[in-house]
């Protein structure tokens, strides 16, 4: 059961920042305990379980990244609920709510949460007439957040816990749609609890310090929602919510966060990363803290420019007198979405690594080029209520396709490393 770690946490250190966030505007962060999430997910996890949800009726998620989406994804995981956090654009692009509406149509809601009445109810009004919709406020004949959180948790909570297994549905995540209608792609207990057993054996300075984290990246993607989000709790960690955004336009709400929060591994993209190298260089206070406690810079979603990763490697240098690792890999939301790490010192961008521990890489020549498949726990049992395209998913070892082509860094020595060599 992915939220097994929580329970050990909010028992061992209860008053342990678990995640804050700006919620609300203003200069102070908004913080939440493991004990005060704990508590909050076993009473909303009752309340979930009394409005009979399951995989044919799961929650939707429609806002952004906050404490109350936490709260929401953690009490339904932790109950066997299964939810889905739905792209916030979606739901604010309007007009006839065409791609929401494909979305909701795969996975058939039982119950949603958004955070802003005025801006979600009508949408839901829209799309989903007569559903039921929780929100911060209660506005506009909505449920009231703190209402709900009133409800008295009781051995029903722990009874639905206990019957958990890896097969149990514990999300849905969607594909971006960018070749058709999204496909659900089915998260069990398995898939995230082994995935994150893979992630903490690859960065094991977790085991020793509990991580912190800085990051903005989306929770209805599988890189922040699974990879970071999990990790903190299943290290003991605590995250913060960066309201700023990877662009110059943005950053100087990233930057303002930075000074507040010394991170212990960061992530951003490539063009995050660029627009937050000049206020690096231009303030040794922020650098300084910037790396204080850092262990490891990772970028994913593009290839990073080599004047970024240049400037990086210098910037930590003079200000810690020590090198630090900048890391990709590489995965898929199927895969839960660790497959390939570069954990390891390197002098250029561009390696994406080798199979983490508890994943198989099978590499087939095609058209001049290898097309990645993979084994693992990791890996999703395939898309909700669309068995054609999740039997054409796998090969004839059980294999799933990944549709990458990983390129050996040296063609004579495989564990060097592979490198990005485009799509098959």
């Amino acid at each position: 059961r992915v939220t097994e770690p929580f329970d050990r946490f909010a028992a061992e250190v209860p008053d342990r920042v678990f995640m804050a966030d700006r919620k609300g505007g203003g200069d102070d962060w908004r913080k939440i305990t493991y004990g005060q999430m704990h508590a909050r997910m076993r009473s909303l996890g009752q309340f979930l379980l009394d409005q009979n949800l399951d995989a044919d009726r799961p929650l939707v998620i429609l806002s952004g990244n906050d404490i109350e989406h936490a709260t929401f994804a953690l009490a339904a995981m932790h109950v066997g609920v299964p939810y889905a956090p739905v792209s916030p654009a979606y739901a604010l692009a309007g007009g006839d709510y065409g791609r929401l509406r494909e979305v909701l149509g795969t996975i058939t809601p039982g119950l949603f949460y958004a955070s802003d009445a005025d801006v979600f109810a009508p949408v839901v009004a829209a799309v989903a007439p007569g559903s039921t919709l929780i929100t911060d406020s209660g506005a506009h004949g909505t449920l009231r957040l703190d209402d709900v959180l009133r409800t008295e948790p009781t051995s029903a909570v722990e009874d639905a816990g206990s019957a958990i297994t890896g097969d149990t549905i514990a999300k849905f995540l969607f594909t971006s749609g960018s070749t058709g209608v999204p496909k659900a792609v089915i998260n069990t207990h398995r898939m995230l609890c082994s995935n994150q057993v893979m992630v903490r054996e690859s960065y094991r300075f977790m085991k020793e310090e509990p991580p912190v984290f800085l990051d903005w990246a989306p929770w209805n993607h599988t890189a922040s929602g699974n990879k970071v989000f999990l990790m903190t709790f299943f290290n003991g960690g605590t995250y913060y919510v960066d309201d700023g955004r990877p662009t110059k336009a943005d950053i100087g709400r990233t930057i303002r966060n930075l000074r507040d929060v010394s991170p212990t591994w960061f992530f951003n993209v490539p063009t995050g990363y660029d627009a937050l190298v000049p206020h690096l260089q231009a303030d040794p206070e922020l650098a300084k803290s910037f790396f204080r406690d850092l262990k490891m810079l990772w970028y994913a979603g593009a290839s990073m420019p080599q004047q970024i990763w240049d400037a990086l490697g210098q910037l930590a240098a003079k200000t810690t007198g020590r090198s630090i690792v900048i890391g990709t890999g590489l995965g898929a939301t199927e895969t839960a979405p660790a497959a390939l790490f570069c954990t390891w010192q390197q002098n250029m961008a561009g390696n994406v690594g080798l199979p983490i521990p508890g994943v198989t890489l099978k590499l087939v020549p095609m058209e001049g080029k290898y097309d990645a498949r993979l084994k693992g726990d990791n890996i999703t049992p395939g898309y909700w209520r669309q068995p054609e395209q999740s039997a054409a998913a796998f090969d004839e070892e059980g294999f799933y396709k990944l549709g990458d082509a990983p390129a050996p860094v040296d063609p004579q020595d495989f564990t060097k490393g592979f490198r990005f060599d485009g799509r098959t």
